[in-house]
């Protein structure tokens, strides 16, 4: 079938149902009547003959059909938005778009701040929204333009991906300002006789330290392992456990604690921080206008 046989607005109907499970929220997300939702959906149904969305009590689960197509939908949808939004200029002073960034929650307390001062200074009316996403699920997200750009680790990505690095971060260890074992320097006999704690928001598994100790032969011991560094910096000052984490965070988190921070006795990689956005959005004036205010934010840190 042609495309031009085909009325494209019933695609955007489609993603909308897809992203809310709901034929009521999708008329409140597009600002259309629920009779006029339903008459696009039995539309795509006649126009591929499958179902799409069965209903599930009060949701509205996609068929496998609907899933194998929601990510060219997507991508499709978004190529038009940026061929549009590309004629235009981006004026940041007036705009109210609100931008969607991909950030792990180990990165926020040390990007978000100043990020936001500067989105306040020059773009009053600009919104950001953070999210955590699984990096399985980052790439599918950047090409449909539900997500805006990701701030993380190397990760290995197509080349529809683009990256560049942002911040480059060393390893340190905390442990409280009076600890009776550690006076400013902190030797690795002397880290391997402390207990630990690992922060990780997995259930199990070793830790980028653990690793390295593992070439040596060596192993630390564990004694808590918790899911938030603020915790385990707040723990760290209420007992003898040592915590090892990224400095920049490190130099955050810890302002209100007062703990000691010493270099890690071993030899560790450092902790690359990659700003990614997708191809389709190279050139398009409002995400440049964000990398840039992400990249001078994370230059300040």
């Amino acid at each position: 079938m042609h495309i031009s046989k085909v009325d494209l607005n019933l695609f955007i109907v489609f993603e909308a149902i897809y992203a809310e499970g709901s034929i009521t929220r999708a008329s409140l997300k597009m600002n259309l009547t629920q009779p006029a939702i339903s008459h696009a959906l039995n539309r795509l149904r006649q126009l591929f003959d499958d179902p799409l969305f069965e209903r599930q009590g009060h949701v509205m689960v996609p068929t496998p059909l609907a899933r194998s197509i929601i990510d060219p939908v997507r991508q499709s949808l978004r190529g038009f938005e940026v061929t549009l939004n590309g004629v235009e200029r981006f004026e940041a002073a007036g705009s109210e778009r609100s931008f969607s960034l991909a950030l792990r929650d180990v990165l926020e307390a040390s990007v978000l701040p100043p990020l936001m001062a500067r989105v306040a200074r020059e773009a009053p009316l600009v919104g950001l929204n953070t999210l955590q996403v699984g990096r399985r699920e980052l790439e599918s997200e950047l090409a449909a333009g539900t997500l805006d750009a990701a701030i993380d680790i190397l990760l290995p990505l197509s080349n529809d991906i683009r990256r560049t690095l942002l911040a480059t971060d060393q390893t340190v260890v905390l442990v409280r300002r009076d600890h009776p074992a550690v006076r400013g320097t902190l030797d690795l006999d002397g880290y391997l006789t402390l207990e630990h704690i690992q922060t990780s928001s997995r259930r199990r598994g070793p830790g980028l330290e653990d690793f390295e100790l593992s070439r040596l032969g060596l192993q630390r011991r564990i004694r808590l392992r918790c899911q938030h560094y603020f915790a385990a910096c707040r723990v760290v000052s209420q007992t003898d456990l040592a915590l090892t984490m990224p400095e920049r965070l490190a130099r955050v988190v810890n302002q209100q604690f007062g703990n000691q921070i010493l270099g890690v006795p071993l030899q560790m990689p450092s902790l690359d921080i990659y700003l990614y956005w997708h191809a389709n959005v190279d050139a398009d004036p409002a995400s440049l206008w964000l990398r840039g205010q992400i990249n001078d934010a994370v230059l300040v840190t």
